[in-house]
């Protein structure tokens, strides 16, 4: 486990020393004054942590905090490529950083070496930025001329974070260099279709490790004896579970388990709505067969059924959503795709220091919380936004700043808490106990 003055010691290294040589590096800095490269890092990062809608005269609160006097305009005129580069360094080096926490205690989890989730979002630019983050083009935001793509890999065991890595908006998810990161041996990586990849499944059991997945329905099956299974038409003659030994893919020929959960009509039934609709905008008519598979939770793995039952295959496969709720986390409450400003360059710092507040938070929510499955992360941080000002303040003494980490620490342990439902089971619930309503 991490510990306090490890997480300190994180803090300091990225926003002082690292900041200090990425200022230099790049331009940003080229002579000693007040203004210093780790002024203005710690000035925009643990400010935007406190508040991510804080204008830019709030911000120079938070530079006169730590000794810097400037103005609004003052501020405003630092934000350019070579502050923009210098961001972008430090959001490199800190992910960099390895912050872990103790196992949380849930038995499901804690029988993998890991259970990473992956998954990206997309950040849109100002349309100035294209040429230097090419988007995708398209009649929504993220589609715009510039965007980011913010890819992400997260230990639910643990708590590791790795990335967030930065690429163009119109990369490809499967082209992210976190999609061939390695994993531990016995790890269980769950990663949406847009990773998809036989060779990856591949590779990652050669490595002695585990996959879950969604099917790609557009991949063949077949079962073990070779005979290609129809899919639409074997599903319509099996009962209400399936469980089978398959291979994937015509040429990969790739052994799994093929998982189904025949789901109630009225699940069914809008996700046939939301295929028609989608298939209408495209002035297409979706493929019978994929409505026919509606019906179905489809999932492939290669964990052997010893080791991973159906019902708990369906409960790791929701848990994947864990981050899409920091996703969640960090553009509703972060406010990562947001900005008061209009110019690029003040709108790409803004993202690089508010990428780098998210991941100190995140180191943060690790040594106060993970432990504990039942925490509400949003409300564990927005605990951190109303100290943050206490960070600044201590920045520059480690004992202080261990300090205060530490009476962060125990307002996260005292409350935070999620509420046990009923009727709808949280994540931590149904990984607690499967049988709550996983397959449903």
């Amino acid at each position: 486990m991490t510990s306090l003055t490890q997480v300190a010691t994180a803090m300091q290294v990225v926003l002082t020393s690292v900041a200090e040589e990425a200022a230099r590096e790049c331009g940003f800095i080229r002579r000693v004054r007040q203004w210093t490269g780790a002024t203005f890092v710690q000035t925009l990062v643990l400010g935007w942590l406190g508040n991510p809608a804080a204008t830019l005269s709030a911000l120079t609160q938070v530079a006169a905090k730590l000794g810097v006097a400037v103005s609004a305009q003052g501020l405003a005129k630092r934000f350019g490529a070579t502050a923009a580069a210098t961001l972008e360094r430090v959001l490199s080096a800190a992910i960099t950083q390895v912050v872990v926490a103790d196992p949380v205690a849930v038995p499901l989890l804690r029988r993998f070496a890991g259970v990473v989730v992956l998954d990206s979002s997309t950040v849109a630019l100002p349309d100035g930025l294209a040429e230097h983050w090419a988007g995708c083009g398209g009649r929504v935001a993220q589609g715009s001329r510039a965007a980011l793509k913010v890819t992400v890999r997260l230990d639910l065991c643990e708590g590791r974070l790795d990335g967030p890595v930065v690429t163009a908006g119109r990369a490809q998810d499967r082209g992210s260099e976190l999609q061939h990161a390695p994993l531990p041996r016995r790890a269980l990586r769950v990663a949406d279709l847009g990773f998809w990849s036989l060779e990856v499944f591949r590779q990652i059991a050669a490595e002695g490790a585990y996959w879950l997945s969604r099917l790609n329905l557009q991949v063949a099956v077949f079962a073990m004896d070779g005979v290609r299974l129809d899919l639409p038409v074997w599903l319509g003659q099996q009962g209400e579970r399936v469980d089978l030994p398959v291979l994937l893919g015509v040429e990969a020929r790739l052994p799994g388990r093929l998982l189904g959960v025949r789901v109630p009509a009225a699940v069914a039934a809008e996700r046939r709505r939301k295929l028609r609709a989608a298939a209408q905008r495209e002035g297409q008519t979706p493929p019978a067969a994929r409505l026919a598979l509606a019906d179905w939770t489809l999932l492939v793995t290669n964990v052997p059924a010893d080791r991973l039952s159906l019902p708990e295959a369906v409960v790791l496969a929701r848990a994947r959503w864990q981050i899409e709720l920091l996703f969640k986390l960090w553009k509703q409450h972060g406010r990562i795709d947001e900005s008061r400003g209009a110019d690029p360059w003040r709108v790409l710092c803004e993202v690089y220091a508010k990428l780098i507040a998210m991941v100190i938070q995140h180191w943060v929510l690790l040594v106060g919380c993970w432990i504990f499955a039942d925490r509400s992360l949003t409300e564990a941080a927005a605990t951190i936004r109303r100290e943050a000002t206490c960070l600044v303040g201590a920045i520059r003494c480690h004992a202080r700043l261990v300090e205060v980490l530490a009476a962060i620490r125990r307002c996260l342990t005292a409350g935070c808490q999620i509420d046990h439902r009923k009727r709808k089971p949280s994540t931590f619930q149904l990984l607690t106990d499967p049988a709550l309503g996983g397959l449903t």
